[in-house]
């Protein structure tokens, strides 16, 4: 039987992600961040009051099937309306979620529903039934250093020129899913990350039963890192700086791998160092050459490789300070 694979996270590293794993796979299951207020998503959650759609659709586009109507579909709900109207910046797939969530009255039979249409390879799930809201502590916006402001909304927080110093989500202790936990207790691998770290990574850690879910769950738990530090939201960030992060944020959390970008991270001294930053985590580190080269985006190919190498190393956690031969040579690579 084939890897039963959830994915973790929102827009364009999501889309990375579930990109690399239905070639491993087809049942991938992603789960997706449900903050996201800015530009065709955040005009339709506030007319009609929906789940934002805009990375629901990104994945849909990412696991739809490789047949020809699969391929036309993933075009059709990709495509954005032009010109000035009310219609302009829309993309299709995004009215149509809207429109299905309104007949159907439920935001998962919305995403089935048109998921066949798509002939899905997998599912794609909200994080949580209700829309949410991102709140942030910055730093640097006022005259005293030492005082932070509260930034609201996950536009105003991505972009943010100040530092980022803690994020919450409203409702405090949000509902996950229902769905989303079934798939993650069935699940052989979880993946979380890449993508933009305090708006589509670390919210999935902010709801409580997600998490008591990745924790009871037997599936291995991999987080891949972002290959570069973004602008605004994780500026001069280092490798260490994005785990400590997600650490604060989820005391007792732990994942078993860490895929890390081999070029990210190149001298053995700052490996080391990397090495028992992810022992707060409980994690071994996976040193890979995961890049697309000239960009700054992930290779599917070289991506679905290192999560396969990650999968197969089992269930049972690998220590940080001990790692088997086969991690080695990958390091050395």
């Amino acid at each position: 039987m084939s890897a039963r694979i959830v994915a973790l996270g929102g827009g364009h590293g999501l889309y990375a992600t579930l990109s690399a794993l239905r070639r491993l796979t087809p049942h991938v299951t992603a789960v997706v961040t449900v903050a996201d207020d800015g530009g065709s998503s955040g005009r339709l959650r506030n007319e009609l009051d929906v789940v934002p759609p805009g990375d629901l659709r990104m994945a849909l586009a990412a696991l739809a099937s490789d047949t020809p109507h699969g391929h036309l579909w993933a075009t059709i709900i990709q495509h954005r309306f032009g010109g000035s109207g009310a219609l302009a910046g829309h993309p299709i797939g995004n009215l149509l979620l809207a429109g299905l969530n309104e007949v159907l009255a439920d935001p998962v039979a919305a995403l089935d529903e048109l998921g066949r249409i798509l002939d899905l390879k997998g599912r794609v799930l909200p994080m949580c039934p209700i829309a949410l809201q991102i709140e942030a502590d910055v730093a640097g916006l006022e005259s005293d250093p030492r005082m932070s402001r509260v930034i609201r909304g996950q536009v105003a927080v991505a972009t943010t020129v100040g530092k980022v110093r803690r994020v919450r989500l409203n409702p405090g202790n949000p509902p996950a899913t229902r769905q989303a936990i079934d798939a993650i207790m069935a699940a052989d691998l979880v993946v979380l990350g890449p993508g933009s770290w305090f708006t589509s990574v670390i919210p999935h850690v902010l709801v409580p039963q997600l998490v008591a879910a990745l924790q009871a769950s037997t599936a291995r738990r991999a987080l891949v890192l972002n290959l570069v530090a973004e602008p605004g939201e994780t500026a001069g960030f280092s490798a260490e700086r994005h785990i400590h992060v997600l650490a604060q944020h989820a005391p007792g959390f732990t994942v078993h791998d860490i895929v890390v970008d081999a070029a990210r991270v190149p001298g053995e001294r700052e490996r080391d160092q990397l090495r028992r930053t992810a022992a707060s985590l409980e994690a071994h580190v996976e040193f890979a050459d995961v890049s697309r080269p000239g960009t700054p985006l992930h290779d599917p190919a070289k991506l679905a490789a290192a999560l396969e190498r990650v999968r197969l190393r089992g269930s049972a956690p690998v220590s940080p300070t001990a790692q088997t031969p086969a991690a080695r040579s990958i390091d050395e690579r």
